[in-house]
């Protein structure tokens, strides 16, 4: 019986249409800036977010450390919500490389009256002054929520106010857009610097892209160099990330639904809880009430589902274009019956 692999969106792998767009890209070197098809991406991809210019870079987490490196200098603060990417996911980057300390608001989601009350301003020297505000859309470990319009226009209105940045981290910003039936445009405008995941939801191998002015893209293009990401004949990636454009976008909300219909067919399940209301792409957090998350995992890798771990208690399944109706409701179903017999 086939793998239902639920871990992650990025454990896609790369369609017969995509291996053959690889193979047949037009490349150069792109450290010299001479590869064509990198550049039609960095093109793409910045007309879809609205900003001047784009940035290719082999990896998510090198998008948002470059970008919030570009804006900020050692000792200041940044703002996150509640378990933050750039934060609990990314080796304590921001310290280690850009020297900025974080103070997370209590919400993976937040207000501007939060921001506003939690503002340093740069002139009192016994603080850390607050530079970056970043927004993470849709939200990763909130269980892939999308922020709400209206209460992100607030954020980004009053961080600017207040003399501060606004980054987004949108590394299922395709997911938000086609969730909120809108555009990465729309929910991308007002922010100074935007990442974009092209191996998630999209399916491709790898890469990111940092959007922004042009001048940021400058300082981030060194920064890039500097942090070793700076690949010879990339345009075999970017071309897998055109192509995922093309063909995979549309598809996401197929994901969504079946990741509608896995946490449905799990409400009412014994030592189980989900919450409908927090489904909102492709990401279900489920929560184990009787023994943990680690043992209903183990139990379930030995029937073929695959799953990954939230916290001790919480389990996390993402579904994505490897991953059908059908698999999706066995997993529910192996799930459900391993969390019957937990005690």
């Amino acid at each position: 019986m086939p793998v239902v692999d639920l871990r992650s969106d990025t454990v896609t792998k790369p369609s017969h249409g995509m291996r053959q767009a690889m193979a047949d890209a037009e490349v150069g070197d792109n450290v010299y800036g001479e590869d064509p098809t990198v550049t039609a991406l960095e093109e793409q991809v910045a007309a879809m977010i609205g900003t001047e210019a784009a940035l290719f870079v082999p990896t998510g987490t090198m998008a948002n450390q470059i970008a919030l490196k570009a804006q900020t200098r050692p000792g200041d603060e940044i703002i996150i919500g509640k378990d933050s990417h750039c934060w609990r996911h990314e080796s304590g980057a921001l310290a280690a490389l850009s020297g900025a300390q974080t103070q997370a608001l209590p919400d993976h989601r937040f207000t501007a009256a939060e921001v506003k009350a939690a503002f340093k301003s740069a002139d009192d020297p016994y603080m850390a002054p607050t530079r970056v505000v970043v927004v993470e859309n849709t939200h990763n470990m909130g269980g892939g929520i999308v922020w709400d319009r209206a209460q992100l226009a607030e954020v980004i209105h009053t961080t600017h106010a207040l003399g501060m940045l606004a980054h987004l981290d949108g590394a299922r910003l395709w997911n938000a857009a086609l969730a909120g039936n809108t555009t990465e445009k729309d929910l991308a405008a007002g922010f100074d610097s935007v990442s974009v995941c092209l191996s998630k939801g999209l399916g491709a191998p790898a890469g990111s892209l940092v959007c922004g002015t042009r001048d940021l893209i400058k300082r981030v293009h060194r920064l890039r160099k500097m942090h070793g990401g700076g690949m010879r004949q990339a345009g075999v990636l970017a071309a897998a990330g055109i192509y995922a454009i093309a063909h995979h976008l549309k598809r996401l909300p197929e994901d969504h639904a079946n990741a509608r219909a896995l946490a449905e067919a799990l409400v009412g399940a014994k030592n189980l809880a989900v919450d409908l209301s927090q489904v909102h792409t492709n990401i279900v957090m489920i929560d184990v009430l009787a023994g943990t998350a680690q043992a209903v995992i183990a139990v379930a890798r030995e029937e073929g589902v695959f799953l990954g771990s939230a916290t001790a208690h919480r389990i996390r399944a993402v579904t994505h274009l490897d991953v059908n109706r059908d698999g999706v409701m066995r997993a529910a179903k192996v799930i459900a019956d391993i969390a019957a017999t937990l005690a």
